[in-house]
């Protein structure tokens, strides 16, 4: 007797969305993330949704693949995506001829694009450089992964799922030629234990081709990192696109608020290598300019690094060259082993989609012939149930916070945190550890994620902890020094003018009047 139907290794988007595609369709699913929901690539992104008008050129399918799915995840979570909208711009770098290309293969991919007059475009974006010489409108979006994994992770929930944080997979078990269940460790505690199963879903990302290993499976998956940086101001309301061929730096999207412009595109041997360059962080400020002068002199917040999965069968792309769509490998018929399906590639835009491919294939194997809901299964805010199924509102915290009682005490001020919130999200997560539970919470708060990065909120965060009888003196303060230490990874790349100041000054309340490096943890 199996104790799942499925285990989905993976707490990413995919994983996510597998696990609620299969519980929809009447399974018993457990979702295996080693660490918290989004700890991996899909939390470690600039938070564009694709219209698919990046890859029209280059690569028609993905372009197809994102644009569907854009209009599907605007109708079904839709208080994790900003209608922000999208430009492509052709700067004074950019070759002027590409224009006309791109909207060509744009129109063959039924991408909406609506040219506009650059006046038109400062006049709604007076940020952006009026040497640009051309303008386009299209159906982008800003969206919010932590948002969709908490609902995600909600919803398999509410459906009888089990989501399994802070557990690692540490080997596949087989008999008979397939795949039967899964070692798992509690990197809590250390302690082990086997999940039996009737199938596996590897959607592990970057680390798939790890996860296939331990089942005798062979998968090249091309990890490519991409750094990006979070600037301190907005500066559009609008997704900003470079109109040529992708590079480096040439996408600006309007996150909450703060400005995240990425990527770097740069292959490494190992998916956990988040290391962040100087010239990356360079890079970055110096191809803002070309699309917001004044760009470079403004202040950056944080740098961080995602690694993109990427996979062709039988290909040897890198990098940019490899192709953004995805691949559902049945091991039945591809390596004649049972039991196991992976799901690799693709992007956060087609996250669905990848998880109804992959539900398809196991359901078929188990003669399951429900069919997938997922396009029409709307999630709810997980966080705030009483606003209905609307858009993300930019001033939306605000407005809560101003309908709030009087004495409600404002815990993060610059993402409008109150004590409430922060009591509610740590109640949602009984069983976390102090080492990780102020992460977990920013993850589902933003706590921590503006102008300060942690400098006033985490103390007091950590002092509420201890507060609730959660956690004794010593865990919140060991919660509170590894939450200053994350904030703290972010910030290093980016030590001059007021990001410096910043630091000294966090430095000085933890360190010079907290005396956290010094007390005992």
């Amino acid at each position: 007797m199996s104790d799942f139907d499925v285990l989905i290794i993976g707490g990413g988007a995919t994983g996510g969305g597998a696990a609620l595609d299969l519980a929809l369709r009447g399974l018993k699913v457990a979702l295996i993330e080693r660490a918290d929901l989004t700890d991996g690539t899909s939390g470690r992104y600039h938070g564009l949704l694709h219209s698919g008008g990046r890859y029209a050129v280059r690569d028609p399918e993905s372009a197809r693949e994102c644009i569907e799915e854009n209009r599907i995840l605007r109708k079904i979570v839709p208080h994790a995506i900003e209608d922000t909208g999208g430009l492509f711009v052709t700067t004074p770098d950019d070759d002027p001829a590409y224009a006309d290309q791109w909207v060509a293969a744009c129109r063959a991919c039924d991408i909406e694009t609506e040219e506009i007059s650059v006046g038109q475009m400062l006049r709604d974006e007076s940020a952006l450089n009026p040497r640009i010489t051309r303008a386009f409108r299209v159906p982008d979006a800003s969206s919010d992964s932590f948002d969709v994994l908490t609902a995600l992770g909600a919803a398999v929930q509410t459906l009888g799922g089990s989501v399994l944080t802070y557990h690692e997979v540490v080997g596949l078990t087989a008999t008979g030629g397939a795949v039967v269940g899964a070692t798992v460790r509690n990197v809590r505690t250390g302690a082990e234990r086997h999940l039996a199963a009737a199938m596996i879903v590897n959607a592990a990302g970057a680390w798939a081709g790890q996860i296939a290993a331990m089942a005798g499976c062979a998968i090249t998956v091309r990890p490519s990192k991409g750094t990006m940086v979070a600037m301190a101001y907005r500066f559009v309301n609008t997704i900003i696109n470079r109109c040529h061929l992708p590079g480096d730096g040439d996408i600006l999207v309007p996150v909450g608020t703060v400005a995240v412009i990425g990527t770097t595109s740069v292959n490494v041997p190992d998916p956990n290598d988040t290391s962040i360059t100087a010239w990356e962080v360079r890079k970055m400020l110096e191809e803002g300019e070309k699309m917001v002068p004044g760009f470079s002199q403004a202040r950056a917040l944080r740098a961080w690094a995602g690694v993109r999965p990427l996979y062709e069968e039988g290909g040897a792309a890198l990098g940019r060259d490899a192709k953004r769509t995805f691949a559902v490998l049945d091991h039945a018929t591809r390596d004649g082993v049972g039991g196991l399906v992976t799901v690799v590639g693709g992007k956060f835009t087609t996250y669905r989609l990848m998880a109804e491919r992959a539900a398809d294939v196991v359901c078929k194997q188990l003669g399951v012939t429900k069919p997938c809901v997922t396009k029409s299964y709307v999630l709810p805010d997980a966080r705030f149930p009483f606003t209905g199924a609307k858009p993300h509102w930019l001033g939306h915290r605000l407005k809560h916070f101003e309908a709030a009682p009087a004495q409600e005490q404002l815990i993060c001020e610059c993402e409008i945190v109150t004590r409430k919130d922060l009591e509610d999200a740590a109640h949602a997560h009984p069983d976390v550890v102090a080492t990780w539970v102020l992460d977990d919470l920013r993850r589902d708060l933003r706590l921590g994620m503006g102008p300060c990065q942690g400098g006033f909120c985490g103390y007091r965060a950590a002092g509420i902890l201890h507060d609730l009888g959660g956690v004794d003196a010593s865990q919140a303060t060991a919660a509170l020094a590894d939450f200053a230490q994350r904030r703290w990874k972010g910030q290093r790349p980016l030590l001059w003018g007021q990001g410096l100041r910043q630091a000294l000054l966090d430095e000085q309340i933890y360190r010079g009047i907290l005396g956290l490096d010094r007390v005992e943890k």
